[in-house]
């Protein structure tokens, strides 16, 4: 399985959660914290995500970066 991850911009981000919903593997939750706008952003809860990159095309504010593994060679 291809793995991947993210970086969000946490000063960026501002809680709509549109990555949540299009995520397919529910890798993504809000967090308890605030960034300096007074907004809870978007971080991984766990560690199935694929780098479908679904995420990052519906982020109206581009706060999210992803990045994938290489596949190992056989």
């Amino acid at each position: 399985m291809i793995r991947g991850t993210i970086i969000v911009a946490t000063e960026i981000c501002k809680a709509c959660e549109l990555c949540i919903t299009a995520c397919p593997q529910d890798c993504l939750e809000l967090s308890s914290q605030l960034n300096s706008k007074g907004y809870r952003y978007a971080q991984l809860k766990n560690d199935l995500c694929t780098g479908c990159i679904n995420c990052a095309i519906v982020c109206p504010d581009s706060a999210i970066t992803v990045y994938r593994q290489p596949k190992a060679n056989k």
